[in-house]
């Protein structure tokens, strides 16, 4: 039995895409378990570079069963884009390659719509949503008016709901100033999704049961990243499901005696889009340096983001949160031609050293990093195929990794493509 979670360690595009596409080669099936189209892998396999949302990373394998779990909120528009998309890529879109969860929430037009008129109600205080509907869906989810993929299958349940919801709907957009919207041309395109993907839908839950209990190797693959859990995160400014380990379980009705190892996917330094406290936040030219570096600008939305040294504290948190039995460290190819490289372990917290993240985005903006001090590498890093080919000062970079989290470093990313990944211990 083999069953493996793949999540972001930090704030998210931590190279989660490449990495599960890596791990999905001795894989059978590769299950989303959360989010929705607000993500963005990107994977390079030879010459050619794939940037996914929705779909799993192991649609890329023409041998791989990829599940969308019940977990996340499936926009039926973006995900037939990006199936055509893949097609002109030359990947294949088969029931036989994809399935879809029963359970999942539909992200509905009016939840798009929703999304930006209450962003842009927010002013200065807006969260940085990328306006895809998945908040408000979330939302109705929560408040058990969502309509649901087997709802859609059903063409008597789906009109009843949404004949509902649309009412209900254009009376809060007519509040905000919005234009309501047309139940006759949401139904009609709807009910063509419902066709087009009805040989996908099932019960996930008792085929991934089945498969692990089959001795098949099951890789459940997270969206976003850690510190945007929607309960451990740095809320308000998080994504609006369980991005950690444990949201394997609801995401995908797999027990937690089922899942045999965790691995969290961390850069090797810090990365945040939008608003909130950063603690080892660079606003300087090292910064800047690193941010061109690593191309640090988002699959889905195209904003620059926020770069900063390695924060070990929060790969601990993240460690213990998941119960993560190891990391797959990224980039480090980036921070190459640096003379000198920091790592945070620790923060100054009112008088006193803590090596935990703080829950209150108030006190985090009190934290003051403290850092350790190392001697950089050169560009032959990238070159790398083997650990023993690491620079010595790389080596002993992973190797503080491992001993201030207490978590083993079980690979590392040299590049961009899938071939630049070094393997160092067997999950």
């Amino acid at each position: 039995m083999s069953a493996l979670v793949v999540l972001g360690a930090q704030w998210g595009d931590e190279g989660k895409g490449k990495m599960t596409d890596y791990l999905a080669e001795t894989a059978d099936v590769v299950v989303r378990f959360q989010g929705g189209n607000n993500a963005g892998h990107t994977v390079e396999v030879g010459d050619k570079q794939y940037k996914l949302h929705l779909i799993p990373s192991g649609i890329l394998y023409d041998d791989k069963l990829n599940i969308i779990g019940n977990g996340v909120v499936l926009d039926p528009k973006a995900l037939f884009e990006e199936a055509n998309y893949l097609k002109g890529l030359g990947v294949k879109f088969t029931p036989e390659k994809l399935l879809i969860s029963d359970r999942a929430q539909l992200i509905m037009p009016y939840h798009r719509v929703l999304d930006g008129l209450k962003e842009k109600a927010r002013g200065k205080a807006d969260i940085g949503t990328t306006g895809k509907g998945i908040g408000p869906c979330y939302t109705d989810k929560a408040e058990r008016s969502g309509i649901r993929v087997c709802d859609l299958m059903n063409k008597e349940v789906f009109e009843k709901k949404l004949r509902r919801n649309i009412e209900d709907k254009n009376a809060i957009i007519e509040l905000y100033g919005g234009e309501t919207l047309d139940f006759d041309t949401i139904y009609k395109e709807y009910l063509d999704y419902a066709e087009r993907m009805r040989e996908h839908v099932t019960d996930i839950s008792v085929r991934i049961y089945d498969d692990i209990k089959n001795n098949k190797k099951v890789l459940f693959e997270g969206a976003q990243g850690s510190l945007l859990d929607i309960d451990y995160g740095t809320y308000p400014y998080v994504t609006s499901s369980n991005t950690i380990a444990g949201g394997v379980c609801t995401g995908a009705g797999v027990g937690p005696t089922m899942i045999t190892n965790a691995v969290g996917i961390a850069k090797a330094y810090t990365t945040r889009v939008g608003k909130g406290p950063f603690p080892t936040e660079l606003n300087d030219e090292t910064g800047d340096w690193i941010r061109e570096k690593g191309h640090e600008y988002g699959v889905t939305t195209g904003r620059s983001r926020r770069c900063g040294w390695l924060d070990l504290v929060i790969l601990k948190s993240t460690a213990r949160i998941s119960g993560l039995t190891s990391f797959a460290v990224t980039k480090i190819d980036t921070l190459a031609g640096l003379e000198k490289i920091k790592v945070c372990i620790g923060y100054k917290f009112e008088g006193k050293v803590i090596d935990y993240f703080p829950a209150s985005l108030e006190d985090l903006a009190k934290c003051e990093p403290i850092y350790e001090e190392f001697d950089g590498w050169d560009e032959s890093v990238a070159a790398a195929t083997s650990y023993e080919e690491l620079p010595e000062n790389a080596k002993k970079y992973l190797k503080r990794i491992e001993e201030f989290t207490d978590t083993r470093v079980s690979s590392v990313g040299v590049g961009p493509k899938r071939s630049q990944t070094i393997n160092i211990a067997e999950l």
